[in-house]
């Protein structure tokens, strides 16, 4: 069920396990080993029909132990798979996520959102989506030449996107902002300074979280894409101190 892209180095101490954002295939964290070769990366596809709470143990059973690390929904099916499986995590590093909506009116008014913007996949048609998913407001210092449309639109259907919209989406997470006080894993947190609400849930996050690390770095939403750099460099940081 699973293709794995395997970025290794033979020096790498610590296997980091890496998650997508929508839309995304592996291939979306390229640009993050390129900035670091030295790092043992694992980049998981996301599995398709699944609820959430099952997609992030199947990520669990495909990543095994390690570092995970995730970006937007990557994240939250990563801080997912902390919550369930704890013992299974090294440490965790959210780029640009959250652990739901908490409220539950404003959950199922997103749900309700969810399920429109899945109806726009269908209306649109796969390429023609996803060139209207990153011209949004919050990709707006996503460059046209990374936003890997192209290759989001290889790996996927209408169907494929519509799961993910709506069953992977934050009207279904299960809420884990009770969760963070109680992770026993060391925990890393990315933002972007031109993406103020990620950066504010960041924020909040790192104060409910007992042991944690947080960076605001140049950039908007798309961190890994925008700035691979300054995340590989940020990854260093937090595998330096787990050694």
């Amino acid at each position: 069920e699973f293709r794995r892209v395997l970025f290794r180095s033979e020096d790498a101490p610590v296997r980091v396990v890496a998650v997508p954002g929508f839309s995304q295939s592996a291939s979306a964290w390229r640009p993050v080993q390129d900035a670091a070769p030295d790092l043992d990366i694992v980049a998981l596809e996301v599995p398709r029909g699944r609820t959430f709470a099952d997609t992030a143990r199947a990520l669990g059973e495909a990543g095994g132990p390690g570092v995970y690390l995730g970006y937007s929904m990557g994240g939250r099916l990563c801080l997912e798979l902390a919550v369930q499986e704890p013992d299974l995590l090294e440490g965790l590093v959210l780029v640009s996520s959250g652990p739901g909506i908490a409220d539950e009116a404003e959950r199922a008014a997103r749900a309700e959102a969810d399920l429109a913007t899945a109806a726009r996949v269908a209306e649109l048609g796969v390429e023609a989506f996803l060139a209207e998913w990153v011209a949004q407001p919050i990709f707006a210092t996503l460059p046209p030449d990374r936003a890997q449309v192209a290759e989001r639109a290889a790996t996927h259907d209408v169907a494929s996107l519509q799961h993910q919209l709506v069953a992977l989406g934050q009207g279904s997470q299960p809420p884990r902002w009770e969760d963070l006080g109680s992770l026993d894993v060391p925990v890393m947190l990315l933002s972007g300074e031109a993406d103020p609400k990620y950066d504010a849930i960041a924020e909040a996050m790192f104060d409910a979280i007992p042991d944690g690390l947080r960076f605001t770095l140049p950039g908007g939403h798309a961190l890994p894409l925008e700035q691979p750099e300054a995340v590989a460099a940020a990854l260093r940081t937090f595998l330096d101190d787990l050694a």
